[in-house]
């Protein structure tokens, strides 16, 4: 998946010791441009926090994967980034699909948008 917008804030990074060594996670928070941009926090660990070399107002395509965990009966969600594109803009956000025959824009895809209510309802 891809995820396109602007870098709005870089999280104080985070490291520790476990088991396998020292760990490093940095978080950073895109919006997403459009109507109603969306606001999505995403992490890169280790040394890909130096090669990617985000900073606040950054124009960025971001490629990502998506893996929830159980834990103690609750479910948590990460947004790992694995590869970052500078100066990509798109005007929404955007997702490739499976096939890989290019990107998805949810907000002129119909099948997202078939409420009649769509126009009426900001979010």
């Amino acid at each position: 998946m891809e995820l396109n917008g602007k870098i709005v804030e870089l999280l104080p990074e985070k490291s520790g010791q476990s088991a396998k060594g020292t760990w490093r996670k940095q978080e950073y928070i895109l919006e997403t441009e459009g109507q109603y941009p969306k606001k999505i926090c995403f992490m890169v660990w280790g040394d890909k926090i130096d090669d990617f070399a985000l900073k606040q107002g950054d124009q960025v395509a971001v490629s990502i994967d998506i893996e929830s965990r159980e834990y103690n009966g609750r479910w948590y969600t990460d947004i790992k980034a694995w590869q970052v594109k500078r100066g990509e803009q798109q005007d929404n956000y955007q997702s490739a699909p499976a096939s890989n025959s290019g990107p998805v824009d949810f907000s002129t895809d119909q099948s997202y948008n078939s409420s009649p209510l769509d126009d009426e309802i900001p979010f």
